[in-house]
């Protein structure tokens, strides 16, 4: 069956009249029975690529994911559309049911960590009743290449290839060249089964921050921003720090998340913020893969993350319902100095790959060029010079030649002794003696006032500029020495290109109102209809976007539906939604 067959089938199920990008391509060879990878972005809708199959296949559908939050997530989702769904997780008391339910073959889909996939005891259990597909989400957790490599993932192929005639599809919204060709070979997927989606998420705003003051930048971030969002943080006492500075200043609800908390009140955190409407998490990266909320507003991240692919993944968290979105990240020379000596912890093998893609981050918060161009080269794609919708394109900056600049920089680290921080250097470049400088004889040196003027302004942000291109690295006690880039530098081999720093620069505000809120407009139709969807989820237990997403409610207050079969016709109102709560949505309708 073609998956133009299944249209009759999209539309009663998940109320779509159509496949958006490549839906359509992967779920044509998941039910011609071929073996896929599907590279989709966050928010092109990869789960339905699996969900659709397995309510139109005669089995089940069993899909790895490798967090239980977000098998959970997606099993509300899939729940409310009327799929038989299950999970067998070490939270859920109902395994006895599950499995039996498995083996009467009532179930569409079943949800299972990789740990428990592998196991002899879940082999038992499909052995029972052969699956109709494998589904492995987070695809990239396969290969080493990856950057959020589970070593489970790679004791899958067993399992695989004891049911060899069980199409199979992996799937990933981050993975470069090197890891998906990896996780073809992983998997036993045949290279001409990669359906590449691309990687663009045009609904997101990128922009990249100098670090300066970082609780207030976030917080006029936020200000313009008033839908639910994250807030990534380098450390555990960063998020609760973070979260009672954002508290107190916008009076928000803002609850910190990390590995150390109590697992109940991680959980409740997770529940609490997945349920809002405007919530904010300020959390480690131990936060937000397992979490399916397709109305966060905005990702802002306090530091720098560990990779372009945790980044893409992170930022990606943002917008999944196709609004406008928003990611800042601040940085600070101190967060590559950190990055590059944790290097020296990995084994000998990881470290090349760690330096490439660090510096790949460097390129990406360095460029005066469009960030959303850099980001989806990196990726392999041939995007257009100009996004139009980052920071670089909205508010381009002046270049600036700062290669002389440059050389007296990393001349006066090194006449200096490669061991004082960057106040100590810029005092000496500017000729500010003091009582430190003149007993150490610095006052005596060539390079002692040599900077002036507004090249002297140039002197911070050029040091966290050598710091990300491995020009500049710091001592053990945090003084400036020398990196493996500065000796081209200083001989002239390399020339160093920067942004001007602004004089002052503010945070942008929003777009006018057209995308801060998800009611730009102001119509109490939709306030209304938002308000009876908060009703309905909290009598069903679930959070508001199972019932549906905010898109699906401002067509509904602009097309105001008078009627079952009109409200039906509204793109993501399922069969069974309609039947469950179209009623009460019409009702509302009908007061206005």
């Amino acid at each position: 069956m073609s998956a133009d067959a299944l249209l009759p089938l999209l539309k009663s199920t998940f109320g779509f009249d159509a496949f958006r990008g490549r839906q359509g391509e992967v779920v044509d060879r998941v039910m011609a029975g071929a073996r896929t990878l599907a590279v989709m972005p966050t928010g092109a809708g990869k789960s339905l690529t699996y969900q659709l199959p397995a309510v139109a296949l005669n089995g089940c559908v069993v899909v790895v994911s490798p967090l239980i939050a977000l098998m959970h997530d997606q099993l509300r989702g899939a729940r409310a559309a009327g799929i038989r769904a299950a999970s067998l997780t070490s939270v859920d008391a109902d395994w006895a049911e599950t499995r039996q339910a498995y083996r009467d073959g009532q179930l569409d889909l079943l949800y299972v960590a990789p740990e428990r996939a592998t196991g002899e005891g879940f082999r038992n259990l499909l052995e029972a009743q052969t699956p109709a597909l494998f589904a492995i989400d987070e695809a990239h957790c396969v290969s080493e290449w990856g950057h959020d490599f589970r070593p489970n993932y790679r004791l899958l192929r067993p399992l695989l290839d004891a049911f060899p005639a069980v199409p199979r599809l992996a799937l990933t919204a981050t993975a470069d060249k090197h890891t998906r060709e990896d996780i073809l070979v992983q998997l036993g997927i045949p290279a001409d089964g990669l359906i590449l989606a691309g990687f663009d998420r045009p609904n997101i705003r990128y922009a990249v921050r100098p670090r300066v003051s970082p609780a207030k930048q976030l917080v006029e971030f936020i200000a313009a921003n008033p839908g639910p969002g994250i807030v990534y943080a380098p450390t555990r006492n960063g998020t609760e720090r973070l979260a009672e500075q954002i508290a107190a200043a916008t009076g928000r609800r803002v609850a910190a998340y990390h590995a150390g908390l109590d697992p109940e009140l991680r959980a409740r955190v997770q529940h609490d913020f997945v349920a809002s409407e405007d919530g904010i998490v300020t959390a480690t990266v131990a936060f937000g893969m397992g979490i399916d909320k397709p109305d966060v507003r905005f990702v802002a991240h306090a530091g720098l993350p560990k990779s372009i692919e945790s980044y893409y993944q992170e930022t990606g968290r943002a917008g999944r319902d196709g609004d406008p979105a928003e990611a800042m990240m601040l940085w600070g020379a101190d967060d590559f100095a950190r990055a590059r000596m944790r290097l020296s912890e990995l084994p000998e093998v990881r470290v090349a790959g760690e330096r490439v893609r660090l510096n790949a981050l460097a390129a990406l918060v360095e460029t005066v060029e469009c960030r959303r161009a850099l980001l989806l080269r990196h990726f392999g794609e041939n995007p257009p010079e100009r996004c139009g919708n980052c920071d670089n394109c909205l508010e381009p900056a002046a270049q600036v030649d700062a290669t002389v600049l440059a050389q007296k920089l990393l001349s006066a680290v090194y006449r200096t002794g490669q061991s004082f921080g960057a106040g100590h250097i810029e005092a000496v470049l500017t000729g500010r003696s003091d009582e430190r400088i003149a007993s150490r004889g610095h006052d005596k040196l060539s390079v002692f006032g040599i900077v002036a003027g507004e090249e002297a302004r140039l002197i911070k942000p050029l040091v966290r500029s050598l710091m990300a291109r491995e020009a500049l690295d710091t001592t053990e006690h945090g003084g400036l020495m020398l990196g493996p880039a500065a000796r081209a530098m200083m001989k002239g081999e390399t020339a160093v290109l920067m942004a001007e720093p602004p004089v002052k620069r503010t945070q942008r505000a929003g777009r006018g109102g057209a995308s801060a809120t998800p009611n730009p407009v102001g119509d109490p139709l939709f306030d209304a209809l938002r308000a009876m969807r908060r009703e309905l989820a909290a009598e069903a237990g679930v959070p508001p976007y199972v019932i549906f997403h905010d898109a699906v409610l401002r067509t509904m207050a602009s097309e105001r539906p008078a009627t079952r079969s009109a409200l039906a016709d509204i793109p993501g109102v399922g069969g069974k939604k309609l039947e469950a709560w179209g009623d009460a949505f019409l009702n509302v309708i009908r007061q206005f």
